[in-house]
């Protein structure tokens, strides 16, 4: 017999409620609420570019786990962590927001970006409400030191370190300091802080203080903090004062570095005070005595000193005896020659010689002195007389030409004057340039010598005997010789004569025979008129070559005229001409006459030209 089967019955299965409208729909309206909200409190809502904090949920060796509160966690790269060497999971970092979702769907967190936006918003408040932060020092550059603030390199420049000027920036690489933001430039990324300021505001109070009870007067210890060529700057505790370089020592120095060094404490002495611009100027020397209080009696005048030249001037030197005690040699105390010269002829800084007080003033603290008082005066010299003799022949250097002549250096300060009519026997000079110059030697005869006025009148045509001694019997009145025409004036023309002697004549006596003038430089037969050896003047005519006169017949007479006899007029006419002779010749000596009166004003004028000239040398 079949055994009978055993079925289990299955529950009915609500088939309607299953195609129902789907998942979830069996929660009623409380419920979906009350879900909704537990699940809005598990996300947050989270912007790209922003920094937000993150907890790490993970660790590996390459990266980092973040939640953020996203839908999603983000992954960070290890490297950004590395200085949170003791990272562990469950701290809390900022992380910026790169991107939401990348192509994988994937968060993208930037731990490093996310520094730099702090660092920078922390700069930027401390730089607004004026707080102080720390730096650390990362290394020197050029100028100053570059430190760390919050991730981010500042500059720091070298003289916003300290109030004192600091000379080794090296000491403070690796250091941490105080510092305040002084300037930010966003188009760089520049940040400029300051050590300094910190520093100043605890020293404000101090020198404050100082400047309430600073007196003229009053002696002071400082330090050297900065040198310059006028001067150096002294650091009296917070408050600068500055000491001139005059001030620093009674003698003069070139440069406050020959007696003081940076960081020396010395005390000083306040010289005076600005109150209003803060300006202190200071003194060191008016520590000591002044030198001119303590000078020896045996300095009076007459007496020799050793000295150092410490200045060299167009007008003279001055002489350091001590420091503090300086005497001026005038120029014209340097040498004996009365032709003055640049005092860098004979002396140069730091020069060490000997000198004669010639005058010496304690109260004024004024001293003169001479160099050339040390050797004998070559007027006073017993030789002098026997060696300046009447007559006798130098060689001398011309050291200055006047209108009048010139004057000769024959030695150091004995000079000569060549008057310009006793340069040549021959040549009419009118000035001495026209002869010679200066700084030429020049060969003299003495012709007259006065020791007791320093007076030595020279020559120089005197070496040669006067060659109008013979001249006389050459150029005879009424001989004829062949000219050069040198020039043409108003009135006369001068005319080269053999041996390079210089005549004249009137431009009528010069006519050539068909009316018209000889030019410069041609040459013309000309007939001696007039000759005078002392005056030295040869009056010419070409007229009377052509003319064929002589001068004999044509002579003024001198004898005592004749009773007055009747006759004709045209007879006196004719006995009037034979009587006095040429009218020419006559004009030509009443202009020589005029001429002659001329050259003994000018002569006149000339001598007292050269005596005021002498007064004054």
């Amino acid at each position: 017999m079949a055994k009978e089967k055993k079925s289990h019955a299955m529950p009915d299965f609500d088939w309607d409620t299953a195609d129902d409208k789907g998942f979830g729909t069996g929660y009623t309206a409380a419920d979906r609420a009350r879900m909704e909200q537990m699940y809005e409190t598990t996300l947050s809502p989270v912007q790209e570019k922003e920094v937000v904090r993150g907890a790490v949920v993970g660790i590996t060796d390459r990266e980092v786990i973040l939640n953020i509160g996203f839908k999603s966690d983000g992954i960070v790269s290890s490297n950004e962590f590395r200085d949170l060497p003791n990272l562990k999971i469950g701290d809390e970092v900022e992380v910026y927001v790169e991107n939401q979702e990348d192509a994988q769907g994937q968060l993208v967190l930037s731990r490093k970006k996310a520094k730099v936006i702090t660092a920078w918003d922390n700069i930027q408040k401390s730089f607004e409400e004026d707080l102080v932060m720390d730096a650390t020092v990362k290394r020197r550059t050029k100028g100053g030191l570059i430190v760390d603030v919050y991730g981010i390199e500042a500059f720091l420049p070298g003289s916003q370190i300290d109030v004192k000027p600091i000379r080794d920036f090296d000491v403070f690489v690796g250091k941490r300091m105080e510092v305040k933001v002084v300037k930010i430039n966003h188009a760089n990324d520049n940040v400029v802080v300051s050590h300094k300021v910190l520093i100043e505001k605890d020293l404000e109070a101090q020198r404050q203080l100082i400047l309430n009870n600073l007196e003229k007067g009053q002696v002071l210890e400082g330090v050297i903090k900065n040198m310059t060529n006028f001067g150096a700057f002294i650091d009296l505790g917070g408050v600068d004062g500055l000491l001139h370089i005059t001030d620093i020592s009674w003698g003069r120095i070139g440069h406050p570095s020959e007696l003081l060094s940076l960081d020396q404490k010395t005390n000083v002495v306040v010289l005076d005070f600005d109150e209003e611009k803060k300006r202190i100027s200071l003194g060191l020397k008016q520590l000591q005595a002044h030198p001119w209080d303590s000078l020896s009696e045996d300095m009076v005048v007459g007496a020799k000193v050793k000295g150092r030249i410490v200045n060299v001037a167009d007008y003279g030197a001055f002489l350091e005896i001590m420091p503090g005690v300086e005497g001026l040699i005038h120029v014209s105390e340097m040498s004996w020659s009365q032709h003055l010269r640049n005092p860098q002829e004979f002396l140069s800084v730091n020069d060490e010689l000997e000198a004669v007080i010639l005058t010496l003033d304690r109260q004024e603290r004024k001293m003169s002195l001479g160099i050339k008082q040390l050797t004998e005066d070559p007027w006073t010299q017993a030789e002098l007389k026997d060696k300046y003799a009447i007559g006798s022949r130098h060689t001398g250097i011309v050291r200055n030409l006047t209108n009048f002549g010139l004057f000769i250096e024959l030695e150091e300060g004995i000079d000569g004057l060549v008057h310009v009519s006793d340069l040549s026997w021959t040549k009419k000079i009118k000035h001495p340039s026209d002869f010679i110059k200066v700084g030429d030697n020049l060969d003299v005869v003495v012709l007259e010598l006065d020791a007791d006025n320093r007076r030595l009148a020279l020559g120089h045509k005197q070496l040669e005997e006067n060659p109008w001694d013979t001249f006389e019997s050459i150029f005879e009145v009424g001989s004829v010789h062949r000219c050069t025409l040198l020039s043409k004036g108003d009135k006369f023309a001068t005319l080269e004569l053999p041996y390079g002697i210089e005549g004249i004549a009137t431009l009528k006596n010069i006519a050539k025979e068909d009316g018209s003038m000889p030019e410069t430089g041609e040459s013309l037969d000309c007939m001696v008129l007039e000759f005078s050896k002392e005056e030295k003047k040869i009056v010419l005519s070409h007229t009377k070559v052509w003319q064929g006169g002589t001068v004999e017949e044509k002579a003024p007479k001198r004898s005592s005229p004749k009773p007055a006899e009747s006759a004709p007029a045209k007879d006196t006419k004719e006995g009037d001409k034979s009587t006095f002779g040429d009218l020419d010749v006559l004009s030509a000596l009443k202009e020589q006459m005029e001429d002659t009166e001329k050259k003994e004003k000018k002569s006149a004028k000339e001598e007292k030209a050269e005596k005021e000239q002498k007064e004054a040398e």
